[in-house]
């Protein structure tokens, strides 16, 4: 469900009216905020409501995509805000059915960018505070037992803070056209592990654990990047970034289905 807070098109219109909207459509993915297509005669634009108290967070994200789509890279803008709605630019491009070395090679080289831009940005929120494991652990102990047991360990799971890092670049978060990469949805991003970042991107676009993505993953991504991952760090993070996002999809969607596609990974 990609809806929580419904608006009309006559309302989004009253909302931003120099964008000259004329037609508005739900968006049916996502769980934490509300997402519409909206379009013009000339444009497509994406309107967010967001349903958490984000508070600066807000303002720190619309300050980062700004100084990423300065430098480059292939991230949405926000355009305008009225109370609590945000429009942004929507990015153009579709989910490949299939994922090819090309995929990885333009994941590594985005990600090396965006760690070059955001390796200086160390005064945001941790990536894992935002997530208070302890707590989510807790709450997942007397229903989810076995599953308890298996994600303990995330109990003393820490991150050196190499800089902000995305933390969700799972497919539903980036778009392709051709060799050229989108990402959007920075909003829940922190101050992380760059070699975990790399892991969660192995999780989704690397189902099959192939060695030789993620071999290309890091042959394209060390070229430029800011601080070299090894091999060994990244099948570690990668079993970090199972565990972690097996947990969130037990604690948030009480999804045990979905956390089983990730007991391979570790």
């Amino acid at each position: 469900m990609g809806v929580k807070t419904e608006i009309t098109l006559k309302e989004a219109q009253k909302l931003f009216s120099e964008f000259h909207l004329t037609q508005l459509t739900a968006t049916k993915e996502g769980v934490m905020d509300t997402t519409y297509v909206a379009k013009s005669d000339a444009k497509e634009y994406i309107l967010k409501k967001y349903e958490r108290d984000l508070g600066k967070k807000i303002i720190f994200d619309a300050e980062l995509l700004a100084l990423l789509h300065h430098k480059g890279l292939n991230v949405p803008l926000l355009l305008a805000q009225n109370r609590e709605w945000y429009l942004y630019t929507k990015l153009q491009g579709s989910e490949p059915r299939t994922i090819r070395y090309p995929h990885i090679q333009a994941l590594g080289r985005f990600l090396a960018k965006l760690h070059n831009q955001t390796a200086q940005l160390k005064t945001s929120e941790a990536f894992l505070e935002h997530y208070r494991l302890t707590k989510e652990l807790r709450e997942i102990k007397s229903k989810h037992y076995f599953y308890y047991k298996k994600l303990a360990s995330l109990h003393r799971l820490t991150q050196l803070c190499d800089g902000f890092i995305h933390g969700d670049i799972f497919k539903d978060n980036t778009l392709f056209e051709g060799n050229k990469i989108a990402v959007f949805d920075f909003i829940d991003g922190g101050c992380g592990s760059f070699a975990f970042e790399l892991g969660v991107v192995m999780l989704s676009f690397n189902p099959n654990s192939r060695k030789s993505y993620k071999r290309v993953l890091l042959k394209s991504y060390n070229q430029n990047a800011p601080k070299r991952v090894t091999l060994q760090e990244l099948e570690e993070n990668i079993q970090n970034a199972a565990k972690l996002y097996a947990l969130l999809r037990i604690s948030h969607h009480s999804n045990t289905n979905r956390a089983k596609e990730l007991l391979k990974f570790w």
